[in-house]
């Protein structure tokens, strides 16, 4: 793969490929057919997560310990063509082994008798209806083909129709057919097709077989709401279904593939506002490509984002309304050009809008396409499209039009970079104008935004923001509170594990990349080199063994009696050829891993006499790491050298990463979190903030957020707008009251580069905890000291656990925090515990209950 799968995206391909590996087994040896879904909100990356399906059933994947298929096709659906092609050139984006001619647009000259093993053939709707030229076939009467290069092909020369050459595919004992269904939950209605006739849908009839044609074996559903799909599966006789394959929504936001923020501008007042907020929508515009602009120039070698506005119009618009929409952009603009609009409404033709010529595009043409600056649009554009540097919406619709509105917004949602840009919430947001809504009238499409737009779960982390400000950099603060609080260790949760090595070889990869350490990965295969010459010593007599397993072939003669019908089995051994020592060293380079089984190899074919064949000698070589991969305990060893390496380097040049743009070192933070143990983050210093300023109350009213001083982030007035229940609020007050007290920093509930983790296992799962508060004072010899302020309830499961973690936090970091507070309510009493404290922790880690801890005498009364 081209890039780097996310933790979640790994551990849903190595689901989705059990499946399809029991899947496989079953229709081969039992005729069994199958089906499973895999959901995952909006901007997961569902097509990455495909392409690495295709790579490892087309070429093995050593990770997942999973064999290739050799027999395997791929039939790639949707009901719509431009998303066909928009998901071809994502696969091939994507994968660095999925060739052009793997990926193959099924036109209406194909003809092959039987679909080829090793290809994704993309088919669509259309194609499969009964006016298609596939479905038909030729006859004499119809006319012949011309291919794109201007080649005739006549009638009689193709014998097979589409469906043939399913029905030749699925036959095939030596193919195994898989149909993936993309948007899975479109077509699967139980009363048949659009037009009303009885007649199953296209889909069905692949699932379910059509005339001579018989089902496809293994269907595999991918949809961001695939409940219709796994109801209308579950409901099919002679097809069994497997466990739906679904991705954690709290992992994709976290990830940074998402956006953080979604602003809402709406009116404070009923009127009619559109010229005012379309104003502030090209405002916004400039402010952000400005902002973009400013970003690319800080980092060396970051993609500079050209931002879109979206210019959503009612379904049957009023051209010369859209004209002068156009006009107050460009006069609020002027430097913007007049040739950047364009149109994807569904007539698919330029549009000519007051004086204004506005040429169509194809959806999936407009993120690549950057003079594209102005995108008018009618309802959701399409399904499957999406475009990460649309980052200003404003919307005409009415109010009524909330689903219109979200299917839209759920598609801006996806970051411009892959990634989250640190301490810079403005570059982490979309914004929506809606000149047509109230307060009230929005709180639908907050509801729906907060589940993905798709509906399911919410997703923690998103926020939703009506008329936010922007908080930055508080100038009365110090330059040395900023540098305490940058100090201090951020944990974050430890990924599905790499192997070691392999996360070494990633390592030593971008760190020669970086100019940090030269020639970095023959440095560490060298060390791993050492660790497995020192093993051929240590267990020497294990290897010996091994290779005699490895050298032989051992089995079982059966003679048969036809008279008396016994049986009776004889042992035979016979030496092993070259084909078994290969197939063993493959199994052992899995193992050790791939990269450093050539290298070793290399190694120690090197150092054969110089009158043995080099040949030989590599053979040799290949034996001796086959019967390596047969002893455990030197993967065991090879994994703790390559931890303990990767650390150190780690360790040894973290300054000179620090020093690297957002992108570079947001590749050693991914490295990093690969161990189960991963080490402590640096925290990203916070630039730009989106805060709320009003509160609703529940008659409906809006009231000012209270106001707190001293915060390292402000608005222009020097203050920060606390968003807090009562215990918070208190909380905050009692410390800026407190002597010494010099700043303080809400911290984030998101995770986000600027927000300190802490982790903790709830019932054998690690998980995360953001504390409220770090207070900052400045002492009477003039150095800083930070204070960890975390007030919340008992009243949760994970409370008592949620203190284990704090409480190792501290001990891990004895002296780098004057108080880790937590308080809590308890029987009507106010309590708070100093987790600096031994006896403290002493406390937590034995209690089996929290209230035993803020009961006992390490506790106090909070005044």
């Amino acid at each position: 793969m081209k890039f780097t799968l996310k933790d979640y995206q790994d551990e849903a391909v190595k689901d989705v490929l059990d499946r399809l590996k029991k899947a496989r087994k079953r229709w081969h040896e039992d005729g069994d057919k199958h089906a499973f879904s895999l959901t995952a909100t909006t901007g997961a990356g569902k097509t990455v997560m495909a392409a690495a399906v295709f790579e490892a059933l087309f070429f093995g994947n050593d990770d997942h310990e999973f064999e290739p298929d050799p027999g395997a096709v791929v039939i790639w659906f949707s009901d719509d063509p431009s998303l066909n092609e928009q998901s071809r050139w994502r696969l091939q984006e994507a994968s660095d082994k999925l060739t052009v001619s793997d990926l193959v647009t099924v036109g209406n000259t194909f003809g092959g008798e039987k679909f080829q093993p090793g290809k994704v053939y993309f088919l669509n709707t259309q194609k499969l209806s009964k006016n298609s030229l596939l479905v038909r076939g030729h006859d004499a009467d119809d006319p012949a083909l011309e291919t794109a290069d201007g080649q005739r092909i006549m009638p009689d020369m193709r014998s097979h129709t589409i469906w043939d050459t399913i029905r030749n595919t699925i036959e095939d004992p030596d193919l195994t057919l898989y149909l993936v269904l993309d948007e899975a939950h479109r077509g699967m209605k139980e009363g048949g097709r659009a037009n009303g006739d009885s007649k199953p849908t296209i889909v069905r009839q692949l699932i379910n077989g059509s005339g001579g044609t018989p089902g496809v074996p293994i269907v595999w559903g991918i949809s961001a709401t695939v409940q219709r799909f796994n109801d209308a599966v579950a409901g099919m006789q002679g097809r069994d279904t497997l466990s739906p394959v679904i991705v954690d929504a709290r992992k994709v936001q976290e990830s940074g593939l998402l956006k953080d923020t979604i602003n809402l501008d709406v009116p404070d007042e009923d009127g009619n506002f559109q010229t005012v907020l379309l104003r502030r929508g090209t405002d916004k515009l400039r402010e952000i490509s400005e902002a973009w602009e400013d970003y690319a120039n800080q980092q060396d070698d970051a993609d500079t984002v050209h931002p879109l506005m979206v210019l959503q119009v009612p379904n049957s618009p009023d051209h010369n309304e859209i004209g002068k929409w156009l006009d107050t952009i460009f006069e609020q603009w002027p430097e913007l050009p007049h040739d950047c609009v364009a149109n994807v409404f569904g007539e698919h033709k330029s549009e000519k809008f007051g004086r204004y010529a506005v040429p169509y595009i194809p959806p999936e043409r407009v993120q690549e396409s950057d003079w594209v600056r102005i995108l008018v649009a009618k309802d959701a554009i399409s399904t499957g499209w999406d475009c990460p540097r649309a980052e200003v919406m404003v919307s005409f619709r009415a109010a009524s039009d909330k689903t219109h509105i979200t299917q839209l917004l759920g598609r801006m949602v996806r970051t411009p970079l892959a990634r989250r840009i640190p301490g810079n919430e403005r570059l982490n947001a979309v914004d929506c104008l809606l000149p047509h809504f109230n307060k009230k009238s929005v709180e639908a499409v907050v509801t729906s935004l907060m589940t993905g737009a798709e509906g399911g779960e919410e997703l923690p982390g998103r926020r939703i923001l009506i008329n936010p400000r922007e908080m930055k950099p508080n100038p009365a603060i110090p330059e040395d509170v900023w540098e305490k609080l940058l100090s201090l260790p951020s944990l974050t949760l430890p990924k599905r594990q790499t192997r070691p090595v392999k996360r070494l070889t990633a390592l030593a990869h971008e760190l020669a990349a970086d100019s940090l350490l030269a020639d970095a990965g023959k440095k560490a295969h060298a060390e791993m080199h050492k660790v497995l010459d020192g093993a051929q010593v240590r267990y020497a007599d294990e290897i010996k063994k091994a290779r005699a397993s490895v050298m032989t072939v051992e089995g079982k003669t059966v003679k048969a009696d036809v008279e008396t019908k016994g049986m009776t089995f004889d042992d035979f051994v016979e030496a092993a050829d070259y084909a078994v020592v290969e197939d063993a060293y493959k199994r052992a380079a899995r193992v050790v891993s791939p990269d450093l089984a050539t290298t070793y190899s290399e190694h120690l074919a090197s150092k054969a006499p110089e009158d043995e064949d080099p040949e030989d000698a590599l053979i040799e070589a290949h034996t001796v790491i086959a019967a390596m991969g047969l002893v455990s305990g030197i993967k065991d060893d090879l994994d703790v050298a390559a931890e303990k390496l990767a650390n150190q380097w780690l360790t040894q040049y973290r300054v000179s990463i620090k020093s690297l743009s957002d992108e570079r070192q947001e590749v050693y933070r991914e490295i990093q979190t690969m161990s189960a143990d991963p080490l402590p983050v640096d925290l990203a210093r916070p630039h730009t903030w989106l805060q709320m300023t009003t509160a609703r109350k529940a008659d409906g009213t809006e009231e000012p957020l209270p106001r707190f001083e001293k915060h390292l982030l402000c608005d222009s007035d020097g203050t920060f707008p606390g968003d807090f229940n009562s215990w918070e609020t208190r909380v905050v007050t009692d410390e800026l009251k407190r002597e010494g007290t010099i700043g303080w920093y809400r911290n984030p509930a998101r995770a986000s580069q600027d927000s300190l983790g802490v982790t903790y296992d709830d019932g054998g799962e690690q998980k995360i905890l953001r504390p409220d508060f770090i207070v900052f004072a400045r002492l009477p010899d003039g150095t800083i000291a930070a204070d960890i302020i975390d007030p919340h309830g008992i009243q949760f499961g994970d409370a008592l656990p949620k203190l284990r973690g704090l409480a190792a936090y501290a001990e891990e970091n004895a002296g780098l925090y004057r108080r880790i507070e937590v308080y809590a309510e308890v029987a009507g009493k106010e309590r708070v515990i100093d987790l600096t404290e031994a006896a403290a922790r002493a406390v937590v880690r034995s209690a089996t209950t929290v209230k035993e801890v803020y009961e006992s005498d390490a506790a106090s009364d909070y005044s």
